[in-house]
């Protein structure tokens, strides 16, 4: 299973990105949930956003109304950010997991399947 994460880049300040995490080696089911990490400069990784696959969706709750996480093309789950912000700055990661329940969504600990990160800055 491998995961490319991509669209990152430098924004400004209030701009908007979509960052894509397209899935190789595994054909999402319903038992599939994606998650959305990220690590900002010198800081430890922190959840994003999670869906499962045809299912729930759950937020960071500092990211709730400016993230969306999305299901895209087959094995593809896109990231939605608006009205960004220079904290967002971080590299940010897709990860995999199955049988992934709400309350666990949050935890890197059940995502088996990483990607290799794409970053993010935004800036003036």
């Amino acid at each position: 299973v491998q995961l490319q994460a991509s669209g990152g880049g430098l924004v400004r300040p209030g701009g908007s990105l979509r960052l894509s995490c397209e899935v190789s080696g595994r054909t999402f089911t319903t038992s599939d949930a994606l998650g959305w990490f990220r690590q900002p400069p010198g800081g430890e990784r922190e959840f994003v956003a999670a869906m499962r696959w045809n299912g729930w969706k759950t937020y960071a709750d500092s990211l709730k109304g400016r993230f969306t996480i999305a299901k895209g093309t087959q094995n593809t789950v896109s990231l939605q950010m608006n009205n960004l912000k220079s904290e967002d700055t971080a590299i940010y990661y897709c990860a995999t997991g199955r049988g992934l329940i709400l309350s666990s969504a949050s935890n890197e600990r059940n995502y088996g399947y990483w990607g290799q990160g794409t970053l993010v800055t935004v800036s003036s």
